[in-house]
């Protein structure tokens, strides 16, 4: 494996390893890895020739300071963990190599609804930020194929819009989320919570699942409702949203047909950490 901070360079590497056809698989991440991303890694390897993770803690993408500054920084066990699991090349660029006239010189991508509901209304620029550094990342790489988990429904659709409004020419393959035993969807904001804290924060999964077992019992609306009064009597301090979409458009549902495919999206914050989770119902 190696490691490379100079887009110069990788596209150096990338172009030989590129030779006879070979197909490229990317996973960009924000560091702090877990075995999510390290399953991510994984279907790479498994669909492709050479596989490419890029760890970069995009500051266009906090639309809080403060939690820029606390996210988990864990480069040593980072590199470790791709070198073991198939990784090619990681490339760990600067903020300076990234964004060279400076991070404020935003292009606006225009991504419709999608970034007016949701993570959008809570964390507003968020999605602006999120297509900035990957459509930079995905014409540095160049890669076939962009490996996705599930876990970030939303901004998958938001890439995928960007990929199509930009004519990349890059496949997203979606991954299922990986989660612990518990249920509790693997993310990196997990190294902050408690063990107590992570057994509570499994009612996500919980009522998740009572949700899509209770689909054609009870109204969207009961459904909500429960579900928010028990991740609330669980320690969770508050909630942004326990709420129905159109599984591929996110368009809200309230009135369910019992035939359109729906996903069910939660965030919420226990012990001031935010964490998000969705399920297909149908």
């Amino acid at each position: 494996m190696v490691s490379i901070t100079k887009i110069e360079d990788v596209q150096k590497v990338l172009n030989s390893l590129r030779v006879n056809d070979k197909k490229t698989g990317f996973v960009p991440t924000m560091g702090a890895l877990h075995p999510g991303h390290i399953s991510l890694i994984s279907k790479s390897v498994e669909r492709g020739d050479n596989t490419v993770c890029s760890i970069f803690v995009n500051p266009t993408q906090f639309n809080d300071s403060a939690d820029f500054e606390k996210y988990p920084r864990t480069l040593e066990n980072d590199l470790a963990l791709l070198a073991k699991n198939g990784c090619n090349v990681v490339f760990m660029p600067s903020v300076e190599e990234m964004y060279p006239g400076g991070s404020t010189l935003r292009e606006h991508y225009d991504l419709g609804f999608i970034e007016t509901i949701l993570e959008g209304r809570f964390r507003p620029g968020h999605f602006q930020g999120v297509c900035q550094v990957v459509e930079r990342l995905l014409r540095i790489v160049q890669p076939d194929e962009l490996f996705l988990g599930q876990k970030d429904l939303q901004q998958i659709l938001v890439i995928k819009k960007m990929i199509e409004l930009k004519n990349i020419q890059t496949d997203v393959i979606i991954c299922e989320t990986l989660r612990e035993p518990s249920g509790l969807a693997s993310s990196s904001r997990n190294a902050r919570l408690s063990e107590m804290q992570k057994e509570q924060a499994a009612i996500i999964y919980r009522m998740l699942q009572y949700c899509r077992e209770n689909l054609y019992n009870r109204s969207l609306e009961e459904l909500s409702a429960y579900a928010q009064q028990h991740i609330l009597g669980n320690g969770f301090d508050k909630i942004d949203y326990f709420s129905f979409h159109n599984a591929a458009t996110l368009a809200p549902v309230e009135l369910w047909d019992g035939e359109e495919k729906l996903s069910a999206l939660f965030a919420g914050y226990i012990g001031g950490v935010r964490l998000i989770d969705n399920m297909f119902m149908n």
